[in-house]
């Protein structure tokens, strides 16, 4: 029995850890604080690692255009005769409320304003800060982690249902060592992501909370912006996912992630009528374009030669890029399940293009709303955003509209909620998955500890620093997963070598 849940249990006992030495005080302490180390640590893995991710990140893109539009693509995920499990509509809204919905609300105001004021290369023309704004914004939310899920989604996938092998990260590494190493390598790289997963998770739940928190206060202040009503934010909702976590996926997640598209939808197209619809539109060709143009140059900078663009890429970029990875043993786990039956092209284009453009029109629609009120309405929404925190971004743009704006705000309530659910809720469920040997329908006893425990760490991480505490634990658990990626990518190109080579010799003897 320990043997079979051995990774789980190993995984929970360093989580409950880092929870203990979360709650013990600063002042006992002193340097060993969880604030001071995680700080420490993410400063040191951005100076000296950043490289690695921005060539990690940009590789992705490239790998999966190939992948694409090669020979491969019109491989399926499964057998000749498998049909996917989920519509296309279902399917997209599952992966995308997966992926980054939260964050999306988080940040979608703050940073593309926060950019306008603060710019990666200093400067007063806020008409050059306003396009550098975007085109960063896109970069850190468009085609760099939507492949990274693409690609290891379709690795995970490809060896689940092509192979028969059960649904683990560790099966897209293991065989690339000898068959007496293999266990050992197997429960080692498990861990990994299940703490990369948890962490990664945690800071979503974290920021959720946070915005949750600060919409209240916006709406009655009578309710105070404080880690209490965090704390008592996501007591409720880890009800409210627990609870959908034991309905499975054909239910809770499917359900809820319909939900979450159609609140989105809403969103966005209100914001988008009752603001400057010309402009919007305007901003989004432009930026798309803008995008396209500066990508390259975007994905290689390093801003060696200068001091403050270098801190400003650590804060920003290289974060980002650090996030994405803590969440890709989870999101990428969760798309491979559900994407059954789907062709290697179909499944790389349902990823990684609509999640992309969706993202762009997002930001477009609220960041650019933002800037239009800033630049041509003199509302001061980034001093709102210094004052009262990031997360008062979103409803500070929306209560410019007036009585609308309360609807509004209202409406983004119930779909951070709803995201925040639903991003739990199949995190549990992959939790699950990775501690019970790829089982793809887990106990609900393994699934709710999880839930637990994230929730908890969430707390924690709140508890001890806030959104500084988040981001810096993003950047720490994230980095270990980083060479299993790149494992990841050497056993599957050598696997779908011998693949092409079995399927042409088959065609050879027909």
């Amino acid at each position: 029995m320990f043997k079979k849940y051995k990774v789980y249990s190993i995984s929970v006992i360093i989580c409950l850890s880092f929870t203990v030495w979360g709650v013990l005080p600063e002042s006992l302490l002193g340097a060993f604080s969880l604030n001071n180390i995680t700080t420490y640590m993410q400063s040191f893995i951005s100076n000296e690692f950043g490289w690695l991710y921005m060539l990690l990140m940009l590789s992705f893109i490239v790998v999966c255009f190939y992948l694409m539009f090669s020979k491969y693509g019109d491989i399926k995920l499964g057998k000749e005769d498998d049909e996917p499990q989920f519509n296309y509509i279902s399917w997209i809204a599952m992966l995308f409320s997966a992926g980054m919905g939260i964050g999306l609300i988080f940040w979608g105001v703050s940073e593309p304003i926060m950019h306008l004021h603060e710019p990666a290369v200093v400067s007063d023309n806020l008409v050059r800060n306003a396009r550098l704004s975007m085109n960063y914004t896109f970069f850190h939310w468009g085609l760099q982690p939507w492949s990274l899920y693409a690609f290891l989604g379709l690795v995970i996938a490809y060896n689940t249902f092509r192979h028969n092998r059960p649904a683990l990260i560790s099966e897209s590494v293991v065989y690339l060592f000898k068959e007496k190493r293999r266990e050992r390598v197997a429960n080692m790289t498990n861990i990994i992501a299940i703490i990369a997963t948890v962490f990664g998770v945690a800071t979503s739940l974290g920021l959720g909370a946070q915005q949750i928190s600060g919409g209240l206060h916006y709406l009655n202040e009578s309710i105070p912006n404080s880690f209490v009503v965090q704390f008592l934010v996501i007591i409720l909702v880890t009800i409210l996912y627990l609870t959908s976590a034991t309905t499975g996926l054909d239910k809770g997640v499917k359900l809820l992630s319909n939900v979450n598209v159609i609140f989105a939808i809403l969103l966005m197209l209100a914001v988008l009528l009752i603001g400057p619809t010309s402009f919007l539109l305007d901003l989004f060709v432009q930026s798309f374009g803008s995008y396209i143009q500066e990508l390259p140059v975007l994905s290689f900078n390093m801003s060696i030669f200068d001091e403050a663009g270098r801190e400003w890429l650590n804060r920003w970029t290289l974060f980002y890029w650090a996030w994405w990875i803590s969440w890709s043993p989870y999101v990428s786990t969760f798309i491979a399940r559900i994407s059954k039956g789907r062709t290697i092209k179909e499944f790389i284009s349902g990823v990684l293009i609509v999640p992309t453009i969706f993202a762009f029109l997002w930001f477009t629609i609220f960041g650019g709303s933002a800037i239009w009120q800033e630049m041509f309405n003199e509302v001061e929404i980034f001093n709102v955003i210094q004052e009262k925190g990031v997360e008062i971004g979103l409803f500070s743009m929306l209560e410019n509209y007036g009585n609308f704006g309360k609807i509004l705000t209202g409406l983004a309530m119930l779909l951070i909620s709803s995201f925040f659910i639903t991003s739990a809720d199949s995190a549990t469920f992959v939790l699950g998955m990775f501690s019970s040997q790829g089982d793809l329908v887990p106990r609900k006893r393994i699934k709710i500890s999880w839930g637990i425990i994230q929730s908890s760490i969430a707390i924690i991480l709140l508890y001890a620093g806030g959104l500084e505490a988040l981001q810096a634990v993003s950047v720490l658990s994230s980095f270990p997963f980083i060479f299993i990626i790149v494992l990841m990518i050497i056993q599957f190109f050598k696997s779908l070598s011998a693949d092409n080579r079995v399927m042409i010799v088959k065609e050879k003897c027909k």
